[in-house]
């Protein structure tokens, strides 16, 4: 076995509580009396009754299915009192999805503004995240469902959209406050106990957790069909959509897609780099598209696609070219079974 370094923000979003920051996620904001028809008519999910507080986790996809823009959608009120629907995409691409909305967008009431420089964005994980934010709040936090959220004010004054999110497989919080402010709220959450988050422990965590990052585990030519949590993120009861003609040909015909997301222990040598194929009784059988050093599995952990029926927790493959192939057990589509040793 390998040894390791662990290091502190890892062990402190296992334990406590620790922020990372997620600024360069895309952001947008959609308001005007037609935007909820307007995007629930082009995305995965359905979007137009949803009620304010609540969010939810969608796509938008091109005619064969495959995945243009991943989003997470949020209903909120506006200090002017309008309605509006907050989306958040993948880092970088806010401008490409502001244009491509702006395509469909024929005599609907929708404004559309990309908001990403104005607003910070950080994400507070661990088992002792709530009772943080409960006490940066000086108020009790409710116990909010996925995607719900709320606005509130610290008690220094910093106002905050906070958001429930388990991205991480830890208790989870996005926290979204205006850049001029942001300084003062990393910094009062350091006071109040959390840790500081470094981008290689969230790709740690992201790994262990399981979620796919656009650009990196999934692309424009990867299935909708095939990603994770899909039963959340798709809607089978509302009115056409870009992509939905082939996924319901998929449930109708096989009910279940070619290919699908699975986690993989590596039971031989170091993490794998991505784009190293799969192999399963010298047949090609998948891909990996990420891959680390797991801490809490004491291996190498692996995210990419493998067969369907290849996908049950167990299976053994091969990682590798013909020469140099070693073995990894597939733990199945996230989330994963927790290992034996849950602390590093």
């Amino acid at each position: 076995m390998m040894n390791y370094p662990v290091p502190d923000d890892y062990v402190a979003a296992l334990g406590r509580a620790v922020v990372f920051d997620l600024s360069s996620l895309g952001k947008l904001l959609l308001s005007g009396p037609d935007a909820p028809q307007f995007v629930h008519r082009l995305c995965t999910n359905t979007v137009a009754d949803l009620p304010l507080g609540a969010g939810c986790a969608a796509y938008l996809c091109d005619p064969r299915a495959k995945v243009l823009f991943p989003l997470w959608i949020y209903h909120l009120r506006l200090g002017d009192g309008r309605h509006a629907l907050w989306l958040e995409t993948a880092a970088g691409r806010a401008g490409e999805l502001l244009s491509w909305f702006d395509r469909y967008l024929i005599s609907e009431q929708v404004e559309m503004t990309d908001v990403s420089d104005r607003f910070a964005q950080y994400h507070l994980a661990g088992p002792q995240a709530g009772e943080m934010l409960a006490r940066a709040v000086g108020d009790t936090v409710p116990d909010l469902p996925p995607f719900g959220h709320m606005e509130r004010t610290c008690t220094n004054g910093v106002t905050v959209h906070v958001r429930r999110f388990d991205r991480l497989g830890v208790p989870g919080y996005d926290l979204v406050v205006l850049r001029e402010r942001a300084d003062a709220l990393t910094e009062f959450l350091q006071q109040l106990g959390s840790g500081r988050g470094t981008s290689s422990v969230y790709e740690l965590l992201r790994v262990e957790a399981g979620f796919p990052l656009f650009g990196v585990d999934y692309d424009r030519e990867r299935s909708v069909l095939e990603l994770p949590y899909f039963t959340q993120a798709v809607s089978y009861s509302k009115g056409c959509f870009p992509g939905q003609e082939p996924i319901v040909m998929a449930r109708d015909r096989t009910g279940h897609p070619v290919r699908t997301f699975v986690g993989l222990k590596v039971l031989q040598g170091g993490p794998p780099p991505p784009r190293t194929r799969l192999h399963k009784d010298q047949h090609d059988v998948g891909v990996i598209t990420s891959s680390v050093y797991s801490l809490r599995w004491r291996a190498p952990l692996a995210l990419g696609y493998v067969r369907w029926g290849l996908h049950t927790p167990g299976t053994i493959v091969e990682i590798g070219p013909e020469a140099g192939k070693r073995p990894a057990e597939v733990l199945g589509p996230p989330p994963f079974p927790p290992p034996l040793e849950q602390s590093p």
